[in-house]
């Protein structure tokens, strides 16, 4: 297996859990209040499966949907490490958005110099 095909699965199958726990747990819901985002859960939640959905499909259909999915879910997860660092997390807290945008945005870079 290749390594962008290891790391579509891994995130696309990651992002399909995230969002689904953002939309239906009251863990998130707890998070995302602490967060100062309650508002944004929802969207959040729908955007981190619709990136899944994206990457995942787009491996089977159209390597440009796969690649627009991992460029999404890199500045989701940057944002979300920013979120992090605004409310004063630990690193250890953080790391893994930091991680997961890391890990798409080598996966958009892969899925670029492939095409």
């Amino acid at each position: 297996m290749s390594l962008p095909t290891l790391l579509t699965f891994f995130s696309g199958f990651s992002f399909l859990f995230f969002g689904a726990a953002s939309l239906y747990t009251s863990e998130m819901k707890s998070e995302f209040i602490r967060y100062g985002l309650e508002n944004s859960r929802i969207a959040v939640g729908a955007l981190q499966f619709l990136g899944a959905m994206g990457l995942l499909l787009g491996y089977v259909y159209s390597p440009l949907v796969q690649s627009l999915a991992a460029l999404g879910l890199s500045i989701l997860m940057l944002l979300g490490f920013l979120v992090r660092l605004r409310i004063r997390d630990s690193f250890i807290q953080s790391a893994p958005s930091l991680i997961y945008a890391v890990l798409n945005a080598i996966l958009f870079i892969m899925l670029l110099e492939k095409s």
